[in-house]
């Protein structure tokens, strides 16, 4: 299992997520398969709609398949809008399909919400994966990150902006560490520096006046990676003019400097928010490239 055309035949018998809906009131519960973040309200909430209470869908994979690895998805949309279908539900399946349970993240957007309570949600999400590991079957030591586009700056934040946790916090999800083991990157959003920088990401994350923002420097994250950077796969087109390709090059240039292990693959063509590709037979190859990365870091192996 793991081929494209596996994924393919469990995106048949799924059926896509409803539209979400406003709700104005609090909801008593998340819905079949979807988990709050924090059921009581997360922090810095300015409301109790359903865009103010951020989740984790879980899709986990079929018991036979099952690895014990695990993935929190990001999908793009420039911190305004969540790509849910194509780099989101698509994407936990395809993981699925490798034996690796998914875990699609709704985090919080413009123009309601910046800068931190998106890297909040992104940190909150593995914790929480971790603390429930035992009922969802997965290694809370193998847990890791996938994002795409704007997405992708939420994933490559989460793992360059980790902590270990606070022993004594009052919340036991919140003394786990939120270090992700692995992170994948797909035409990511990485560099907030004016010359790389995709600014619609920047200014939804930062505010109107996101290129004077304090936080270029800290947010522009191929300067925070360090020897403790988690392995990192990135996957980009060479003429994407969206979201620039030097993005994951810098990244990967910042990882070969601190000797962080992964890999950079640089397709010819494909344009931006390409997904999984399943229509072209070329770039769709980045899946199979990306499970064979996985494969030899021995997360698609079999573990008690």
């Amino acid at each position: 299992m793991g081929r494209l055309e596996d994924f393919l035949k469990l995106r048949a018998r799924t059926p896509s997520a409803p539209e979400a809906a406003e709700a104005p009131q609090p909801l008593p519960s998340a819905g079949p398969g979807v988990e709050f973040l924090w059921p009581r309200g997360a922090p810095g909430a300015v409301g109790t709609r359903e865009v103010d209470r951020p989740t984790l869908t879980v899709c986990l994979p079929p018991p036979e398949l099952a690895t014990g690895a695990a993935c929190i998805i990001c999908p793009g949309g420039n911190y305004w809008d969540i790509a849910g279908d194509a780099e989101g539900r698509d994407a936990a399946l395809w993981l699925n399909s490798l034996g690796v349970a998914g875990f699609v993240l709704k985090y919080r957007l413009a123009p309601s919400y910046h800068h931190p309570c998106q890297l909040q949600d992104g940190r909150r999400a593995i914790r929480l994966v971790r603390h429930r590991a035992a009922e969802w079957g997965v290694d809370p030591f193998r847990v890791g990150i996938m994002g795409f586009s704007g997405g992708g700056h939420l994933a490559s934040t989460v793992a360059t902006h980790y902590s270990d946790g606070v022993p004594d916090a009052e919340d036991p999800v919140d003394r786990l560490s939120c270090r992700p083991e692995f992170v994948i990157l797909a035409y990511p959003a990485i560099s907030l520096a004016p010359k790389y920088a995709h600014e619609p990401t920047r200014d939804n994350l930062l505010g109107a006046d996101g290129a004077k923002s304090k936080h270029l420097e800290s947010l522009s994250n191929e300067r925070q990676v360090t020897p403790a950077t988690p392995p990192t796969f990135l996957v980009h087109a060479g003429d994407d003019k969206v979201v620039l390709p030097e993005n994951s090059l810098l990244f990967f240039v910042a990882m070969r400097r601190m000797g962080v292990p992964g890999e950079l693959h640089i397709y010819e063509k494909g344009g931006h928010g390409f997904g999984l590709a399943t229509s072209d037979p070329i770039l769709s190859s980045w899946t199979q490239r990306c499970a064979d990365w996985l494969r030899r870091r021995g997360l698609l192996e079999k573990r008690q």
